[in-house]
């Protein structure tokens, strides 16, 4: 109970810093780009004006910066502390992208950003232009290698297990690299940033619409912000369909939970709003909705390209479905349990040094590998995830992706066809919408991690044998301590942007 109870407490601490760490990174993804591409308008037109709106932008893109990597290197110690077996059983494989994050991404764009900051007037302004491309282009590096770890977690390749150290090691590195769901989670990942940004920027140069200031400044950013805006939201709504598909290939567990699917259907659906049945339980004749609108087919040709296709639903993945070739949890669990055993008489057999029965063992771990990390559960139905977190977070995002389109729309064109600051609604919305690409962003990440319970790597290594054997209390007590640190850094930016807004692009004259 106890060692429940210090597994709910490390994840819920790497929740908490994984939350706030991406309430930073998204707006330094996209302002990163936004900037850069204000400052090659003013490069081009040597026109002031823009040379000031970089400014502006820049020093709270500066502030963001700032607060973001405290946390990451958070998070980044929290696997040694809290997930020490995690970090010795695949620490070859998931330490690799982040070693070269570190000594390549963010060695290069802390150097840059440096120059970007701090070099104007004291360096040419092509190469200040080329620093200002370079923090962008490190920053998405530092995006790219994090999220290819993370995507090695959802769908583990590229290695092989060394039942004599008793972990997996590196066997092939642009396998791991160019995994198709890392490409997915990157691209996907990386447009919620640059919408986020995009976000940022119309909203609060719509409130100096609304506040009748800088009015040349704002309706400039707008037009940066809001094209920028539309291309990504755009990208993001085909990176979402590819993430989607991937996890339909290989996370059907995950995918059922996001649209409530308990049982499988040809020719399925995409709920395009529902609400859960609380009362609903696997292998039960309650109906799955209270209430719900479906869009036919379309999960079908979501997930597998093809309208006609099977879709799995919960009950097909726990309890099996031999007419689509579909094994059981439990009898995946049976062969789990004997790849453990198998591990284990390797081990005795290597320390009486038996080659003949090593041997023996390797080759019967080696046929029931692939089940390895379910041998660690006694039920079925442990394999599923929390469904109606993963269902209405998975829903919530994609609404907001939807309104995103139509706010960068409406006020690109509101911008360059009419007078928009006489829009007052379209202003306000676009103000209001800054926290919703946040909510949007993290009910994504919820998606991913919380979907993928109950695993710390799919398939490979369940959540609650990741973890460090730490007594429960001193967990409760960094997860206070970080909680406080975190929401202070939250609250010092906050209150620091809006100073920095408030006093705007020329000095608050």
């Amino acid at each position: 109970m106890s060692e429940l109870a210090s597994v709910d407490w490390s994840r819920a601490q790497f929740a908490l810093t994984a939350i706030y760490h991406f309430l930073f990174v998204p707006l330094t993804l996209g302002l990163s780009f936004i900037i850069a591409i204000m400052e090659t308008i003013y490069v081009t037109t040597k026109e002031s004006a823009w040379k000031k709106i970089t400014q502006f932008w820049m020093g709270l893109f500066a502030i963001n910066f700032a607060i973001g990597v405290a946390t990451g290197l958070i998070m980044e110690f929290e696997f040694g502390t809290n997930w020490a077996n995690y970090a010795w059983f695949v620490g070859d494989i998931f330490g690799a992208p982040l070693a070269i994050e570190g000594i390549l991404a963010f060695f290069m764009e802390s150097t840059f950003f440096a120059v970007m900051f701090f070099g104007w007037n004291k360096v040419g302004p092509k190469f200040h232009l080329l620093s200002t491309w370079l923090v962008a282009v490190g920053s998405n590096l530092s995006a790219f290698w994090i999220l290819v770890a993370n995507g090695w977690m959802q769908y583990p390749i590229g290695m092989h297990f060394n039942p004599a150290a008793a972990r997996n090691e590196m066997a092939n590195f642009f396998d791991v690299v160019f995994s198709p769901v890392a490409i997915a989670k990157f691209l996907h990942t990386v447009a919620s940033g640059y919408v986020i940004g995009a976000l940022f920027v119309i909203g609060i140069s719509a409130w100096f619409l609304l506040k009748n200031r800088d009015v040349l400044f704002a309706k400039r950013s707008l037009v940066v912000g809001a094209s920028f805006g539309l291309l990504t939201s755009l990208f993001l709504t085909i990176s979402g369909d590819e993430s989607a598909y991937q996890v339909a290939q290989h996370q059907p567990v995950k995918l059922a939970a996001m649209e409530g699917l308990y049982q499988g259907e040809s020719r399925a659906g995409i709920i395009a709003f529902g609400i859960l049945n609380p009362d609903k339980r696997l292998g039960d004749d309650a109906h799955e909705f209270l209430g719900d609108i479906e869009l036919p087919y379309m999960l079908s040709l979501l997930g597998h390209r093809n309208v006609d296709a099977f879709v799995p639903g919960l009950e097909d993945l726990v309890y099996g479905n031999a007419a689509h070739g579909l094994p059981s949890a439990q009898e995946r669990i049976d062969s789990g349990k004997i790849a453990l055993h198998a591990l284990s008489d390797f081990r005795t057999a290597k320390a009486q040094n038996d080659t003949e029965a090593m041997k023996t063992h390797e080759a019967i771990l080696q046929a029931h590998m692939k089940d390895f990390g379910y041998g660690y559960f006694e039920k079925p139905e442990q394999i599923v995830p929390p469904i109606a977190l993963s269902f209405y977070s998975f829903h919530i995002m994609v609404s907001l992706g939807m309104w995103f389109i139509v706010l960068f729309a409406l006020t690109l064109f509101l911008t360059l066809k009419r007078d928009v600051q006489t829009q007052k609604p379209l202003l306000y919305a676009a103000l209001w919408s800054i926290p919703l690409g946040y909510i949007a962003a993290e009910a994504g990440w919820i998606v991913a991690e919380v979907g993928r319970q109950p695993w710390a790597i799919q398939d490979l290594m369940p959540t609650h044998i990741a973890a460090t054997h730490l007594g429960s209390g001193n967990i409760a007590l960094s997860f206070s301590l970080f909680a406080l640190l975190f929401t202070a850094l939250l609250i010092a930016e906050i209150k620091i942007m809006l100073k920095q807004i408030a006093i705007g692009p020329n000095g608050g004259h």
